[in-house]
């Protein structure tokens, strides 16, 4: 009997190394099922975390846009209050210096929109001012006209108008007096439309080909508060 204790010893070896094995395999599955779960986990986590943070940039971008278009209007309004308190006081802008002109239908085509425009009628002062300047296209006040006819659209707020009529004053009449003023008014009209980059490039202009007029120190400070 002893012979076999040996031989019984090696045959059980074997099964208890299997059984073992058995017992332990289980473990290291569950451990590897765990760390693939918890690396799942994470990774959604991740994915919440960049589409928050991808939410949150929009978001801010939209509260900026917002933001810029407030201060733009705020802009805007403040160019208008100036622009009218300018007509009541008889500054720079709104200031008569037209000439008289020997012709007497002429000087009526031009006053009668003139009075309009003082009476703060000032949709009726633009058509006035478009009327004589096709009639008079040469007159020694078409100048004048194109400047009142930019101020009378600008004036109704009728903005999109105000730049063209304007921008004819400056091609005929680049020398004239009210040139920066015109492009004075031309730039409060291109704030009013959120066109920031023009009404800089207006504003520019006056300090740079008009120094010495009055609208130049008008121009470089709202040149400061565009920055």
């Amino acid at each position: 009997m002893k012979a076999h204790v040996p031989l019984l010893r090696r045959l059980a070896l074997p099964a208890l190394f299997a059984a073992t094995l058995a017992a332990v395999a289980p473990a290291h599955a569950f451990a590897d099922d765990e760390a693939r779960r918890a690396i799942l986990e994470l990774r959604e986590q991740m994915r919440n975390l960049t589409e928050q943070n991808r939410q949150a940039r929009l978001l801010l971008a939209d509260q900026l846009d917002t933001l810029r278009q407030e201060v733009t209007t705020m802009r805007g309004q403040v160019e208008r209050m100036r622009f009218e308190l300018d007509l009541k006081n008889g500054n720079t802008l709104g200031q008569n210096t037209a000439t008289q002109v020997g012709n007497p239908q002429e000087q009526m085509a031009f006053n009668t929109p003139m009075a309009k425009f003082r009476e703060g009628k000032y949709k009726e002062a633009a058509d006035g001012f478009r009327t004589f300047l096709t009639q008079y296209p040469n007159s020694e006040l078409s100048a004048e006209a194109g400047f009142y006819q930019g101020s009378s659209l600008y004036a109704a707020k009728d903005f999109k108008s105000t730049i063209p009529a304007l921008q004819a004053l400056l091609q005929n009449h680049a020398d004239s007096e009210r040139a920066p003023d015109a492009l004075l008014v031309m730039a409060a009209a291109q704030i009013e439309l959120n066109d920031l980059a023009g009404a800089k490039t207006s504003l520019q202009s006056i300090v740079n080909n008009y120094p010495q007029s009055k609208a130049a120190r008008t121009a470089q400070d709202r040149l400061t508060l565009l920055q």
